[in-house]
């Protein structure tokens, strides 16, 4: 059903979000994009009635992302950055049971693209910030409070865009905390929280396979479509082995000791599986993927194209980029030209410091009891970006939800929803670990 509810009745945390996803900022890739200009400059309004002073920057026209930086009570401390990104992938209006741009309130939930991914995160740095100037304070350090373009095409608009041509707004800053951590799953009846302590190696690479071009009734054997599909067959048929880094070693034994399973017993797969939802982003971590997303090839029924090509989506472990490429070459064989179309770095920070130490002691003021779990992200953030300035980023956007809610599957799914009772946590957590550390 449909909740009857207007501005009024709804925390500010809800209203923005609702706002933010009303602005379709739907990134195609490839610099193909409904842009973020709209969505920025209502961000930026929001920034200015606190009395900031935000700047917009404009990467190419209609790709703009906004950046404030907010004072702190000890500014001898190193600057943290708070950084959300404004644009969302795709939605078929036709797979949706609501409209995705239409920030619907239904069964007490918010619905549409960004709603997970990331717009209530945004939703949650503004009414923090909010909350904690309303009052007359300041967060305990400065903060760079940044909202970027193009996350959603690796930030090479947005986050990649800002770093490399005004790194001075992010002068002083040491660490970074953004999206994809600090929500909570079900571990054997008890509820858990996942911090995210690092992000796999994105490589994102063309296939092109050639041939000749005739005419379809010809009796070719070196048919590039055909050379092609072998190929993609080949990439997206691989089983990749299991690797464990430090942070999934540390996660699988802390999964094991709270279900209660001798993990010398079990194999990581199965121990993954033990944590719910979370096991749809968790499996992909223990291993290199490569998943096939596009083909190209011919223009007519009757023609055989001399060209065709395949997008892969390539994600390693931290460092291990070279060895897959090479390994990639040799699946798909030295015929097939391999096109590296974007490639941005994997990282890996150990589950321990002053700021772990903060985010895990807020979340027990706001939660008793519930253990904190690092994890490795499969996909990635714009802290890759940053990683470039020596800023350390982690994920962290504080989300108490229900067990069954299947929150990993609605990052690019379908009906993207998140509870209104977990922004109005989320809102909370931020604040009061913005005040503390």
């Amino acid at each position: 059903m449909t909740d009857a509810t207007n501005d009024s009745q709804l925390d500010e945390t809800a209203v923005i979000a609702r706002d933010l996803i009303r602005f379709d900022t739907t990134n195609y890739g490839e610099g193909k994009s409904n842009g973020e200009t709209d969505a920025a400059e209502y961000v930026e309004a929001r920034l200015s009635a606190m009395g900031l002073q935000p700047a917009l920057f404009d990467s190419d026209p209609g790709r703009t992302s906004v950046v404030a930086r907010v004072a702190g009570r000890d500014s001898s401390k190193p600057a943290l950055v708070v950084h959300g990104h404004l644009d969302v992938v795709p939605a078929d209006p036709r797979n949706w049971t609501v409209d995705p741009f239409g920030g619907q309130i239904k069964d007490g939930l918010l619905w549409g693209r960004g709603a997970v991914d990331m717009k209530n995160m945004d939703a949650m740095i503004l009414t923090a910030v909010g909350d904690i100037l309303g009052s007359g304070r300041q967060p305990e350090r400065d903060l760079v409070v940044a909202f970027f373009a193009d996350e959603e095409d690796g930030g090479r608009r947005g986050s990649h865009f800002l770093v490399d041509n005004h790194p001075e707004l992010f002068a002083g800053a040491t660490e970074a905390i953004s999206e994809v951590g600090g929500y909570s799953i079900e571990l054997g009846g008890k509820r858990a929280y996942l911090m995210q302590t690092g992000e796999k190696s994105l490589i994102w690479i063309k296939l092109i396979a050639k041939g000749p071009a005739a005419h379809g009734s010809r009796l070719i054997r070196n048919n590039a479509i055909t050379r092609l599909a072998e190929a993609v067959v080949a990439i997206g048929r691989q089983d990749w082995p299991i690797q464990l880094t430090d942070t999934t070693s540390q996660l699988l034994a802390e999964v094991s000791r709270i279900v209660g399973i001798d993990p010398e017993q079990v194999g990581p797969d199965e121990i993954v599986l033990r944590t719910g939802t979370a096991a749809g982003f968790i499996l992909a971590t223990l291993r290199t993927t490569s998943n096939p997303t596009l083909l190209e090839a011919g223009y007519k029924h009757n023609v055989i194209p001399d060209t065709a090509e395949a997008l892969i989506d390539i994600r390693t472990l931290p460092g291990d980029e070279d060895r897959v490429l090479g390994l990639v070459q040799e699946i798909v064989g030295d015929d097939i030209e391999i096109q590296i179309m974007h490639r941005d770095v994997g990282l890996e920070s150990a589950f321990g410091g002053p700021l772990i130490e903060a985010i895990v002691g807020t979340l027990d003021e706001h939660d008793p009891g519930a253990p904190v779990l690092p994890y490795l992200l499969s996909g990635g953030t714009d802290n890759k970006a940053l990683s470039k300035l020596g800023i350390t980023g982690y994920g962290f956007a504080p989300l108490r939800l229900p067990a069954d809610l299947d929150f990993p599957g609605m990052f690019h799914g379908v009906d993207e929803r998140v509870p209104l009772d977990a922004l109005v946590f989320g809102r909370t957590v931020l604040r009061d670990l913005l005040l503390a550390y």
